[in-house]
């Protein structure tokens, strides 16, 4: 009988892995790259005790682990395990993350994983698996979108080692990284991508400006310098998804019938004058910001298309809800707040 029943269920996970093949290799290949990781990690107070590491780099470490003590202290953020550890990717990149969407809408693919539910992302531990994917999705007639990523977060399934490519960021940063993906680990709805996304940016970087205020004060360099660069990138941010609606309103007029050629001249030289017209929101401290963006989206190869408006889209589209719920309904009470958040919407 024992037998029978074995036999039953090989048979049963022998048809789920043929059926859904696709998933159970990219489950495993993604699993290979994060235990490679995990297990090429050396605890933090190994590094920081080894002469053999420069003083610069552990300043940052410690820096980092006073920044998780005050997202849980004074944010309230779950307690968690991650920045326990530090990988050192030897200034090779780490992560690479698709995003595809429709030519003409600005409508995202969307890829659906077990327990996390779905997402308008796929990632990929191996460059090659991650090409291949492209390819795949060009053929298909969608836009895409490939960028190397500098961060993520095991949601609280693992321990999340310190990177070192965080080490060269500055120190507001460097805060609003740590604390957005540690917000990941304590909020996480599932099938709302957008939500998570928003309000980890939103705590990330109300988290930041408070964590340089306490440490270094508001008229230091550090936040000084945070601030100015955030105010660029929120007008940068609003450039944009102003641009976003204006492109989604091009899209509406499309007919079935339009042909292919006008839709592309239409669309393309929209695309372009989004981009060209970001020097409306330049002054004399973000010239050469606007000037590096422009020239690494003014290039033929590299002019953004609707994929770049929908990962646009699910970082930065409600910010504004976050910050004037807060704002006029917790009376910028941040635990409160929180607290609300996490009765609200519950988390994986």
């Amino acid at each position: 009988m024992l037998k029978k029943i074995a036999l039953s269920i090989v048979g049963v996970l022998a048809v789920l892995i043929v059926w859904q093949w696709e998933l159970v290799s990219y489950g495993l290949m993604q699993a290979r790259g994060q235990l490679r990781i995990l297990w090429n990690t050396e605890p933090v107070t190994e590094v920081l005790a080894d002469p053999a590491y420069p003083d610069s780099l552990k300043r940052k470490i410690e820096l980092i682990q006073e920044i998780k003590r005050f997202a849980i202290d004074s944010l309230g953020l779950d307690k968690s395990g991650s920045y326990e550890s530090f990988y050192d990717q030897q200034g090779k990149p780490i992560l690479w993350v698709i995003t595809a969407a429709e030519p003409y809408q600005l409508v995202g693919k969307q890829w659906n994983f077990p327990i996390i539910g779905t997402f308008s992302y796929k990632g990929f531990f191996e460059k090659d698996w991650a090409d291949t994917t492209v390819a795949e999705l060009k053929r298909a007639g969608l836009d895409t979108r490939m960028n190397e990523v500098s961060a993520w977060s095991t949601l609280g399934f693992l321990n999340d080692p310190i990177l070192s490519s965080f080490l060269d960021r500055p120190e507001g940063s460097l805060a609003e990284l740590i604390i957005h993906e540690l917000t990941h680990g304590t909020l996480f709805v599932k099938n709302n991508l957008e939500y998570n996304e928003n309000l980890a940016d939103f705590v990330g970087e109300y988290g930041a400006q408070r964590f340089l205020t306490q440490k270094y004060g508001k008229t230091s360099v550090p936040y000084q310098n945070y601030m100015s660069t955030k105010a660029f990138y929120d007008r940068h941010d609003d450039h944009i998804l102003r641009g976003t609606r204006t492109l989604d309103s091009l899209y509406r007029t499309f007919k079935p019938a339009t042909p292919v050629v006008v839709k592309d001249s239409l669309k393309w030289n929209m695309i372009r004058q989004i981009v060209e017209s970001a020097d409306t929101i330049r002054n004399e401290q973000s010239q050469s910001l606007v000037r590096s963006i422009k020239k690494r989206r003014l290039s033929k190869l590299n002019l953004p298309n609707n994929a770049y408006f929908i990962g646009y889209l699910t970082y930065r589209k409600q910010q504004n809800r976050f910050r004037e719920e807060f704002d006029t309904k917790f009376g910028r009470n941040f635990k409160r707040y929180l607290t609300y958040l996490k009765q609200t919407y519950p988390s994986l």
